[in-house]
């Protein structure tokens, strides 16, 4: 079988550091194994002596920590600017409203209307005010949680308020806690939206996790198309193989996407994940296929410096 794999060499990380990577997990639907190849990635870097930073950015659905078993040790709610107007000081002249690229203003006779799950917090309307009437309030749309984690992973994520409709000025400020040094293993959200945009935009390479299905690989490549369009290096991981799925060979052949790693379809493995277990320490026969994907994530970046 023709599978255009990265070539890893047999040897153990923890005596070639990997200082200073960001590397983003992503999917183009939900259900691939994302998360568990990332958590799992995330514990055998640390396990090799590796400095490793875990930074889950599904701020809708965090699950990263139901693996790594995180103590929490520090909270700070989340903000986001809001609008906050003067009625004394506002002439209803409706310069904000028409400015306003995502109609969360809104001027019904004299009083002017704010809808903050429209806002974005972009500060605008508080610039463009001729009166000075609107100042820069702030709301709560989460939290960010930092914690230790297994072997010392040090971990963050996101937790978005239910009804909240917008996810990325949380995502950003998860990715404010970078340290340097430090391997980032990033977790996007599913998907292609603006969420997973923003979580990949600083990444130095892109890793997908598919399945080899129809479904999956329809998915696949609208998310390669996201990562091309970012110019992000991008390698494959499959999971859950069972034996070769034509189409997706095809595919990642034409595109020239290298298969970082490969994981098989396992019921041992299912029944791991299912009581957040990490997998290579409750199955370490799958050490090997995580030395594999870490050698070639760092071949896949090697390639791009000489590019």
């Amino acid at each position: 079988m023709n599978r255009n794999v990265l070539i890893a060499q047999p040897q153990w990380l923890g005596r070639d550091k990997m200082d200073d990577m960001r590397i983003a997990f992503a999917s183009g639907k939900g259900g691939t194994g994302k998360t568990t190849v990332a958590v799992n990635l995330a514990y055998f870097l640390a396990y090799s002596k590796q400095q490793v930073q875990y930074l889950d950015c599904d701020v809708e659905e965090p699950n990263g920590h139901i693996f790594l078993k995180p103590h929490i040790e520090e909270m700070t709610p989340a903000q986001v600017m809001m609008p906050v107007i003067d009625k004394d000081k506002c002439t209803a002249c409706g310069e904000c409203v028409s400015h306003c690229q995502f109609n969360a203003l809104v001027l019904i006779l004299k009083d002017v209307l704010i809808f903050p799950e429209l806002c974005h917090g972009c500060g605008l309307c508080a610039r463009i005010c001729p009166t000075g009437a609107i100042k820069e309030g702030k709301r709560v749309i989460g939290s960010v949680e930092q914690r230790k984690a297994f072997l010392n992973i040090d971990f963050v994520h996101g937790i978005l308020n239910v009804g909240e409709p917008m996810a990325g000025p949380l995502i950003q400020q998860v990715k404010h806690n970078y340290k340097e040094g430090y391997i980032q293993i990033i977790d996007a959200p599913p998907g292609t939206s603006c969420p997973v945009v923003k979580t990949i935009v600083d990444a130095d390479c892109v890793v997908m996790v598919t399945e080899p299905t129809p479904f999956a690989l329809h998915d696949l490549k609208i998310a390669v198309s996201v990562a091309q369009t970012l110019n992000k290096p991008i390698g494959v991981v499959i999971n859950r193989e069972n034996g070769e799925f034509k189409p997706l060979m095809d595919y990642l052949s034409k595109n020239r996407l290298p298969i970082l790693a490969t994981i098989p379809e396992d019921k041992n493995i299912a029944r791991q994940y299912s009581e957040g277990n990490i997998i290579i320490e409750r199955l370490p026969q799958y050490i090997d296929n995580f030395m594999e994907l870490a050698i070639n994530i760092k071949k896949l970046l090697e390639i791009k410096q000489f590019r």
